[in-house]
């Protein structure tokens, strides 16, 4: 713990200079480990806030004092966002965030980005996630990580490894991003047009459909699986389509799709594909999710 100090102007600037410069990274950090953009900006502020109260005279690597502060807040909001989804109606899927009109808000690695591998991370408990994060996606030394975690070297090397390695099972070897967007618009294309075949010919035998609605009407409420019934729940939805306009977004590093009725967004969409298909096909009908893609950061507040 640092003693807190008043600061005065000039030492206020500079912490303002310091912060504002590794903020992507503290983003990136909180929203990896909790799959929530809006929790995510919730942890920054948090730390931009103690930050403020320290004696920053005493702390000699500003970035290992905040990387370390937001990585055991976002463990602590982690282990109580895991009792509040616990009553959350139907999957619950991670926010999505737009990575082109800010290419530095994920952070400024592209690792454990993708909103499929999001989904998975949230498997493990948080200080594996976030041990993987601060490792795969921030390149920190194992002992950086052990002193964040409170946890020996030799320790947070078996978490790091295990962890890569059930990441590794569950996504099936991913695609790139140029074949990532053809099999997203030919998905969407066959969709809106109601051409099973079509559709059917992209999916991997093993493909699941998860819609996030929190209830809504018209969100699945239980995933759906195999290539017959994804593609039927995909096209069949002749409600959903028409009146529909499809813009192409990019998300999370990733080509992405909003619905918009009436020019409002009504849903979000995206997919995760490997050699053999499609095997994800991720919905968010939530507002509040398509509310913070579509939002703004906020700014920084005094204390």
């Amino acid at each position: 713990m640092h003693p807190e100090t008043p600061p005065t102007d000039s030492t206020l600037d500079e912490a303002v200079s310091v912060f504002v410069e590794l903020r992507p990274r503290l983003f990136g950090i909180a929203y990896r480990v909790l799959g929530s953009a809006v929790e995510a900006e919730d942890v920054v502020q948090e730390v931009w806030l103690r930050w403020q109260r320290t004696d920053r005279s005493v702390v000699i690597s500003p970035v290992a004092f905040l990387s370390s502060t937001t990585t055991r807040l976002a463990i602590n909001v982690a282990q109580s966002a895991r009792v509040r989804r616990e009553t959350y109606i139907g999957p619950w899927l991670p926010e999505p965030v737009d990575t082109s009109a800010d290419p530095a808000l994920g952070a400024q690695r592209a690792e454990a980005l993708e909103l499929a591998l999001l989904l998975v991370l949230q498997r493990l408990n948080p200080t594996e996630r976030a041990a993987y994060v601060l490792r795969e996606a921030f390149d920190y030394t194992y002992v950086g990580i052990a002193e964040m975690l409170g946890l020996t070297v030799v320790n947070v090397r078996k978490i790091v490894s295990r962890a890569r390695g059930h990441l590794t099972a569950e996504q099936h070897g991913t695609v790139d991003a140029v074949e990532h967007r053809r099999l997203l618009e030919a998905f969407v294309s066959a969709a809106r047009t109601g051409n099973i075949t079509s559709l059917e010919s992209l999916l991997a035998p093993d493909v699941v459909s998860l819609s996030d609605g929190n209830g809504i009407r018209g969100a699945a409420r239980v995933p759906v699986l195999g290539r017959a019934r994804v593609a039927n729940l995909s096209t069949a939805a002749r409600r959903f389509w028409p009146g529909t306009e499809v813009r192409f977004v990019e998300a999370n590093g990733r080509g992405g799709v909003l619905l918009y009725r009436d020019g409002l967004p009504s849903a979000f969409m995206t997919i995760a594909a490997s050699h053999e298909g499609v095997h994800r096909v991720l919905w968010l009908f939530a507002p509040g999710k398509i509310a913070s893609f579509l939002g703004s950061r906020p700014r920084l507040a005094a204390a």
